[in-house]
């Protein structure tokens, strides 16, 4: 390559070569005639351009770049070396351009050198194409060959060419009225390669590419027929239909799109064509009509950008999904950069916005747009309003002028059976199953399947979605049609009755497998809770808390429900004494987890004086809500008072015969407390023996303990044999605040051991998982021997930590 400063600068007329038909050459003539050809070729090229002072910018494999400082030098040139070749058996492309490129350290910058490139390009062996910007500048009979569209060019090029030769039509977009699209195509790599070769090759007659409203499909269409247009030499004609609502005008506008004046099948005959229906959604009663005319015109493929299929025989569907993080976040710092190019946009905070929009490019547009009047940070705390605050430009689609306008467009199509269940599909914001939907919000298969085929749910996993944008706007609709609080209580007899079909509130030995079943459905009873304090339904939020607050408290959300014990505490006076009891007992566990010590002996206390009020009251309440007390005393340094309420526990248990592993167990902490090590172990190991070791959490703990029993009595052996059993469960179970306890007790193991490094790392992960549910360590006291370890740095991703440390224990 030619160094920058012996380019020509100014004004420069560009001259590009290639050799038409390589391959093919190379298998008719063999390697090594082909080789002595091209070097021929190369050596007359050279030539004749040098001899026109003519620099050689670039070569690559059979292709020359070469920049003149006049124009007429340069069509010379041109003249000079196709009549060279002439006789020879390799004839070359010929393109030339006139423009004042910037001159770089890397060599020529500008759209001057790709659009030489692309003239040359679209022409044939032995023909020279000249752009209107070179033949202005010379004098020669040039021949016109009129105005032409190149892929990724802005205005058309009118094109001359040099003497009077008859050559094949040029290989440009000439024969197409496809639009330039204001920006290039970010992402979408491997699906455009998938879509054109499925149009190229002929797979598919019909390609849809279906999607939710926003996700690009019309930009993406540009792009696919853009790149296989050179597969459609008769014409690439791109059709809108969005103004449409009457499909028996489909046909009639393609006919005047490509100029039909006729019959339109007539027109087309067997010409190898690609139609471009953009925006079929609403005119979908026209796909009979569309497979007809392929049937008709043998050579044509259609293109269709649509919310929905067409379903006939022809077609292959393509679903465009949102882009992925990276191609996302490129889009926006993109977009933003062009409103307000001094605004820096971190990748993290981009990354935040895109995720909250769904990773949808008109989504991801419209918000970066935001960027001139509010900084990324603001535009991220502003998202709850989504619908609204994403606005277009002037020149926007309509349907695209604001996010609200795009689903608005999708929903104005459904029927009215459809509009219903889509808004009541709303309450689901964590997606739900089949049966679910049907229970909830009155589906139906073949209802459900049309919002999937109109791209307004998507199924994944067996179970149904929404984006979230999409469910935003749903669910707006939903509370303006005044079903949403029927829907809302439906959700909620539903979540109830789930939980209570997996064994709620006790769960035992299905309880790995509960609580797994489980997990998916609470973003769905977070939005049940909201609607429930926002409505006074307390009374809901108190039944919630009676049968999924053990799910709560394994699965890491006892934060969260720590923000809904008043609602619960509030609707224990309009429920059932027994299950009053069952939601204070519970809302008291959230309490004590999250170190709110003082509401949960409160609540406790509410809970034994309520079962000692009524006959009505399980006594499993009242003797779980006694444990747990002396659990606190137990935490409070208070022995004595601990002992008290766990033997009242244990002697209830007995008179009742209820489980007694629990108070076992904790009668087994109080030994342990007072050093009474082989008094712990038995009632440990009795509680462990017991009915209750079905529960697969209380034996996590009761092995837990038993292992600090072990650890204790100088047999780490067992001890950490103990932990790892209850650190397996615990993972399993999704019990952090468990797993933190066991990582702490692995840590004391291998403190004692000598085992500075390692422990250090099990402290550090203890305390990351601990610090994630904001749960109390269960001994404290064991826990401050670890302090003179110090800090280390713990892997920024909980995940990461978590593993470091159970291979670190291997």
């Amino acid at each position: 390559m030619t160094v920058p400063n012996q380019l020509p600068t100014g004004t420069v007329t560009f001259l590009f070569t290639d050799v038409k038909g390589s391959t093919r050459l190379l298998h008719s003539l063999g390697a090594e005639a082909y080789a002595a050809a091209l070097a021929e070729h190369r050596r007359l090229i050279r030539e004749a351009c040098v001899a026109e002072s003519g620099v050689e910018v670039d070569t690559q494999g059979d292709a020359f770049f070469f920049a003149f400082p006049t124009a007429p030098g340069a069509l010379t040139a041109a003249s000079a070396l196709t009549d060279a070749l002439a006789s020879g058996p390799i004839r070359v492309r010929v393109g030339l351009h006139t423009g004042t490129p910037l001159v770089t350290e890397e060599g020529y910058v500008g759209g001057d050198v790709n659009r030489a490139a692309r003239i040359a390009a679209a022409g044939h062996g032995g023909q020279v194409l000249v752009a209107a910007s070179t033949a202005s500048l010379v004098d020669a009979e040039l021949l016109d060959l009129g105005a032409h569209h190149f892929k990724d060019l802005g205005e058309a090029e009118r094109v001359y060419q040099l003497g009077d030769g008859s050559f094949p039509p040029l290989r440009s977009l000439y024969r197409s009225n496809l639009p330039v699209p204001a920006n290039p195509l970010v992402g979408r790599k491997k699906e455009l390669l998938e879509v054109v070769r499925l149009l190229v090759r002929h797979d598919a007659r019909v390609v849809t590419i279906t999607g939710p409203g926003g996700v690009g499909k019309t930009r993406f269409s540009l792009a696919v027929s853009g790149e296989a247009a050179d597969a459609f030499p008769d014409g690439v004609w791109f059709v809108a239909l969005a103004s449409l609502r009457d499909a028996a005008l489909v046909l009639p506008t393609i006919a005047d799109v490509v100029g039909a004046e006729g019959d339109l099948a007539q027109h087309l005959g067997d010409a190898e064509s690609l139609l471009v229906l953009d925006s079929f959604e609403q005119v979908v009663d026209a796909a009979a009509e569309v497979a007809r005319l392929l049937g008709e015109c043998p050579r044509v493929c259609v293109l269709v950008t649509s919310r929905e299929s067409l379903r006939v025989a022809p077609e292959h569907q393509y679903p465009l999904a949102p882009l992925p993080e990276s191609p996302s976040v490129e889009l926006f710092r993109q977009r933003a950069a062009a409103v307000a190019p001094a605004v820096e946009v971190e990748y993290t905070t981009a990354a935040a916005i895109c995720e909250r929009l769904d990773r949808l490019p008109l989504a991801v547009e419209l918000g970066a747009a935001r960027i001139k009047a509010l900084s990324p940070v603001q535009v991220l705390e502003r998202l709850d309003q989504r619908l609204d605050l994403l606005k277009g430009g002037r020149d926007a689609d309509p349907r695209h002028q604001t996010l609200r306008a795009t689903i608005e467009w999708s929903y104005e199509l459904l029927s009215p059976r459809e509009q219903q269940l889509f808004t009541r599909l709303s309450v689901f914001v964590g997606g739900c199953v089949l049966e679910a939907a049907e229970e909830v919000a009155g589906a139906d298969l073949d209802t459900l399947q049309s919002l999937v085929e109109k791209s307004l749910l998507a199924s994944t996993d067996e179970r149904y979605r929404m984006l979230e944008t999409i469910r935003e706007y749903a669910a707006e609709r939903l509370d303006e049609s005044g079903d949403g609080d029927e829907t809302y209580e439906r959700l909620a007899v539903h979540l109830l009755a789930l939980a209570a079909a997996e064994g709620a509130p006790m769960f035992f030995n299905r309880q790995e497998e509960a609580f797994l079943r489980l997990e998916p459905e609470h973003l769905n009873t977070r939005a049940v809770v909201e609607w429930a304090r926002r409505r006074g339904r307390n009374d809901i939020v108190a039944q919630l808390f009676a049968s999924l607050e053990e799910v709560w408290l394994a699965q890491g959300h006892q934060l969260e429900a720590a923000g809904w014990i008043d609602a619960a505490v509030a609707g224990c006076e309009g429920i059932p004494v027994s299950l009053a009891a069952s939601a204070l007992s519970s809302a008291a566990e959230v309490a004590q987890t999250t170190g709110d010590v003082e509401r949960a002996v409160a609540l406790y206390d509410e809970t034994v004086a309520l079962a000692a009020s009524s006959d009505e009251v399980d006594p499993f309440w009242e003797a779980a809500s006694l444990i747990e007390l002396s659990r606190i005393a137990l935490d409070q340094g208070d022995v004595e008072r601990a002992r008290v309420l766990a033997e009242r526990s244990l002697d209830l248990r007995r008179v009742r015969t209820l489980p007694r592993a629990r108070a076992l167990a904790v009668l087994g902490e109080i030994a342990l407390r007072d050093g009474e090590l082989t008094t712990a172990r038995h009632l440990l190991e009795e509680a462990l023996d017991s009915e209750e070791s079905r529960h697969a959490l209380n034996d996590a703990f009761y092995r837990e303990t038993l292992a600090e029993v072990a650890r204790r009595s100088g047999d780490e052996a067992k001890a950490e044999t103990l932990f790892r059993e209850a650190l397996q469960a615990a993972v399993n179970l999704h019990s952090r605040a468990l797993v933190a306890d066991c990582f702490e007790g692995l840590a004391l193991i291998a403190k004692a051991r000598g085992e500075a490094r390692r422990a250090a790392l099990l402290w550090a992960t203890g305390r990351a998982v601990r610090s994630v549910v904001a749960a109390v360590p269960s001994r404290p006291r064991e826990i401050g021997e670890l302090a003179e370890l110090g800090q280390i740095r713990v892997p920024e991703a909980l995940d990461e930590a978590v593993t470091n440390a159970l291979t670190s224990i291997d």
